[in-house]
């Protein structure tokens, strides 16, 4: 199956050319978006580029993954927007996927606890726990929570792991006990999510392109605003 996934979720975007073959997808080629060109227009040049370099018409993708959240409201917005143009134009198949679950993907296999965070503003955590084995199978342990950045620092444990962007911010007071993983891996990339979106799909998720829309598990400033002005 071929799979074209968007990833937009935070300042750094990136999309992806996969196959889906038994057991796993294959990386054809991905294109890093710089966080000055994670818009509405470049993205589709940046796609035409993408699908030039693997040798696909659009028609020929068969699976769009998008994630749709928690992250950038803006970046959410343009990635679920594209996914969902491009899969009804092209008559694709459409899934998305959690952003936290995506980064977890992205841990080397090793057991023990692990948590994926991203910056939610405010002193504030987007965050999930995931449980890992050696083999890197990964079982989720909460739901995605908002939690103020103190408390989810003092809950810490010793020989936690912990992955994603909000550690560009938070690092220096991570408990040196506590395993920040490389800074390479704190981004989600699009070949991630293609490989989540494959294992979703082979395990029978569809999701409705008229139904799917980004999560961002709270108001936006802007409405909270209109909100109490009512």
């Amino acid at each position: 199956m071929r799979i074209l996934a968007i990833e937009t979720s935070g300042k750094q975007g990136s999309l992806a050319a996969l196959t889906g073959e038994p057991g796993h997808a294959r990386q054809l080629r991905q294109i890093i978006l710089p966080s000055e060109q994670r818009t509405a227009q470049i993205l589709a040049p940046r796609l035409r580029s993408l699908l030039a370099d693997v040798g696909w018409s659009p028609a020929r993708v068969e699976l769009v993954a998008v994630t749709i959240g928690p992250g950038s409201f803006t970046g959410l917005r343009i990635g679920v927007t594209t996914a969902k143009t491009f899969a009804y134009a092209v008559g694709a198949q459409i899934i998305g996927a959690d952003t936290l679950e995506v980064l977890a993907m992205q841990a080397p296999p090793q057991a023990g606890i692990l948590w994926s965070i991203i910056d939610a503003q405010r002193q504030e955590l987007f965050v999930a726990k995931f449980e890992l084995d050696a083999t890197g199978q990964i079982s989720r342990r909460s739901k995605t929570l908002i939690v103020p950045q103190d408390t989810w620092l003092s809950n810490l444990q010793a020989g936690d792991r912990v992955i994603g962007p909000a550690l560009q911010r938070l690092s220096p007071r991570v408990p040196k006990d506590v395993v920040m993983l490389p800074g390479e891996l704190w981004q989600p990339t699009a070949n991630t999510l293609g490989q989540l979106a494959w294992q979703l799909y082979q395990a029978g998720q569809r999701d409705d392109m008229w139904k799917l829309v980004p999560n961002y598990y709270r108001p936006s400033a802007a409405e909270e605003k209109a909100s109490k002005e009512k």
